[in-house]
């Protein structure tokens, strides 16, 4: 097998895109075109759930009804990508970062296509958990295979714009949703387009020379016995996965629901319910997106700029401000149009950080198994805070509940500071960098 040549780290008065070979622009195209297939999975849900609830439910599609299958399907899709985020992120380590690849794209998007002939609410969710297997193992591939690809004075920039490329899967998914109204099938027939990408990745895809050098010959590879062995792994495993819970968390819990936070003001202004729900659709997932689209790719030269810690810290604050911002003051639609943006880049924006900081904390035989357990076991943590913000919504008004919420971005604060500082460091091999 052919290997991924490493571009020389001694470049430094270079711009970060200067000198960068086309093979490594197709590693990133290639990992951008997987994740935002992968957010299109995610997202296509929370735009078609509605429809796909009335019709599988029937004469039993009351809202509370609508509400509760809701979030029972959300919490299996969490917990999916947390489980197919560990699995596969150790195969990765393991067997390679190309098959493993492979594997993730075929599982989402075959299961995702299946999605349109599903009869019951029963049969949704076992097809959700199988989604979500390969959409959070996909995640750790590319993280790492982006890392490790990319010169360390790009690495950043590169993996900011990796993950940046997100709000492409969220359009998608809100102009598939658009397009196809009460028809929620085809949205999910549509979800299997990212199978084509199977034929780029065996053909263009090499392994990483770091991995071929250092992990391929190690039996531990890929192995969580040696991950959780060693205290200083052990800390930046379980600390990551808390600052990626504060990010999915508030996510799930919070920033989606601006969607409806929207479509309540409008419809107590005496808009049509329908009209409503269209406009709210369109300032969640357009208008905010385009915010956290550029917040994403914003965080990577900034913590190249200030440091990983300090750009961490700053966006949870941030965050924090601007969810007081948007639920306790009052706004009309034109002023939601316009403070949404904000919002999210700060919001959303720390999720770059989280391709940027989590390879960075592992070294090259356990990287995708590291960072895939920071990122997706905090989906499992995640999903454990849903269960506290259903209540919460129902006791309190929408933008009371969502403020609250909201003071979980200063938990995301605390605790990046007892992670290390990682800017301009070499990626980790065997050894074990002191704090």
């Amino acid at each position: 097998m052919s290997s991924a040549t490493l571009d020389p780290e001694n470049d430094s008065n270079q711009k970060w895109y200067q000198g960068i070979s086309g093979y490594q622009w197709l590693i990133l195209l290639i990992a951008s075109a997987g994740w935002i297939f992968d957010i299109y999975e995610g997202q296509i849900f929370n735009i078609t759930r509605g429809e796909m609830l009335k019709d599988l439910l029937g004469a039993e599609a009351t809202d509370g009804n609508i509400k509760k299958y809701g979030d029972i399907f959300l919490g299996v899709f969490l917990l999916g990508g947390t489980v197919g985020g560990l699995l596969f992120g150790s195969l990765a380590d393991k067997y390679g970062r190309r098959p493993i690849m492979v594997a993730t794209i075929l599982m989402y998007s075959l299961f995702s296509g299946l999605t349109y002939f599903a009869q019951s609410p029963e049969q949704v969710a076992v097809l959700r958990f199988l989604v979500a297997m390969g959409v959070g193992g996909e995640w750790a591939v590319a993280a790492s295979l982006v890392a490790e690809i990319f010169p360390k004075r790009a690495r950043a920039q590169a993996s900011s714009i990796f993950h940046a490329s997100s709000v492409l899967g969220t359009w998608l998914a809100t102009l598939a949703g658009i397009m196809v109204g009460v028809n929620w099938r085809y949205a999910y027939l549509l979800g299997v387009i990212p199978a084509l990408l199977i034929v780029a990745v065996r053909v263009y895809v090499k392994e990483p020379e770091r991995w071929q050098s250092k992990a391929a010959v190690r039996g531990d590879a890929g192995s969580f016995k040696s991950l959780f062995s060693n205290w200083l792994l052990t800390k930046r495993a379980l600390l990551g996965m808390l600052l990626a819970a504060v990010g999915l968390g508030t996510f799930w819990a919070g920033l989606v629901a601006t969607q409806n936070l929207v479509t309540e003001h409008l419809i107590g202004t005496g808009m049509d319910s329908e009209l409503a729900s269209q406009k709210g659709k369109f300032a969640y997932g357009i208008v905010q997106t385009v915010g956290s689209g550029i917040g994403l790719v914003l965080f990577g030269p900034i913590s190249n700029r200030f440091g990983r810690k300090p750009t961490f810290v700053f966006f949870h604050l941030a965050a924090f401000v601007m969810v007081m911002v948007v639920c306790l003051l009052q706004w009309d639609y034109t002023g939601y149009l316009l403070i949404l943006p904000i919002f999210g880049f700060f919001a959303l924006g720390i999720h770059a950080g989280y391709a940027v900081y989590f390879p960075e904390l592992f070294p090259t035989h356990l990287r995708s198994t590291g960072s895939s357990f920071c990122f997706n076991g905090g989906r499992l943590l995640a999903a454990s805070m849903l269960f506290v913000a259903g209540p919460l919504k129902d006791a309190l008004p929408l933008n009371q509940a969502m403020a609250w919420l909201g003071c979980i971005f200063l938990v995301g604060a605390a605790v990046i500071l007892f992670l290390p500082e990682t800017r301009h460091q070499d990626l980790m091999d065997d050894e074990l960098l002191a704090e």
